[in-house]
């Protein structure tokens, strides 16, 4: 008779588990997953972003180092007193434009597109050359050497190619007089990101 209560209480020690308790402990280790997946796809994309704008930060001042190595007479930078030249918004092409006797067609935009084919880093700039559109490629290759190339098709973009396309006003008088303001915007195209990465920056000179 003694001997009962001590045997109800191992059964009760064996019988294992509920399966409600199951239950309960799935759920949470299911939310703990989720909450650990998301925390991983929210760095993927910050680390992607934040190569994405590094790269958009150094092709605009990569433009802007371009446009400030123009003399302030030539038509590429040469802008009338109180006007704007280019656009932001919209792209630009072809104008005409005449400055200190010279005339030639400019364009404020172009495209950019860099990729790693055979080893090599690559960057595909497009322009316009005496009314006709030029793509210049320029090849970093591993062993140091740079090659530069011209055509008049635009490349066949490598799978894992970055576009970017930029545009940029040139703007006299601003933000004082006699002083010329340049700002370059570059934006991702290929929609890696979305919103699209996108990166503007401005230069002064007289």
């Amino acid at each position: 008779m003694e001997t009962l209560p001590s045997h109800r209480h191992s059964e009760a020690r064996q019988r294992g588990f509920t399966l409600i308790e199951v239950l309960f402990a799935m759920i949470v280790l299911m939310v703990g997953m989720v909450a650990l997946s998301s925390l991983a796809a929210r760095t993927m994309v910050g680390t992607a972003q934040s190569r994405f704008m590094g790269l958009s930060a150094s092709l605009a001042s990569e433009k802007l180092e371009d446009l400030n190595r123009w003399p302030t007479w030539d038509p590429h930078v040469c802008v009338a007193a109180g006007t704007t030249a280019g656009s932001l918004t919209a792209d630009v092409q072809a104008a005409s434009v005449t400055c200190n006797s010279i005339t030639d067609t400019v364009d404020y935009y172009d495209d950019v597109e860099i990729s790693d084919s055979t080893g090599a880093i690559c960057e595909t700039v497009s322009s316009v050359s005496g009314g006709a559109q030029v793509y210049t490629t320029t090849c970093h290759q591993s062993s140091g050497v740079i090659a530069t190339t011209t055509s008049a098709t635009a490349n066949t973009a490598d799978i894992g190619a970055v576009a970017f396309h930029r545009r940029w006003t040139i703007e006299m008088d601003q933000p004082i007089t006699g002083i010329k303001r340049m700002t370059v915007l570059v934006t991702l195209e290929n929609g890696f990101m979305n919103p699209p990465v996108s990166f503007q920056l401005s230069l002064v000179r007289p």
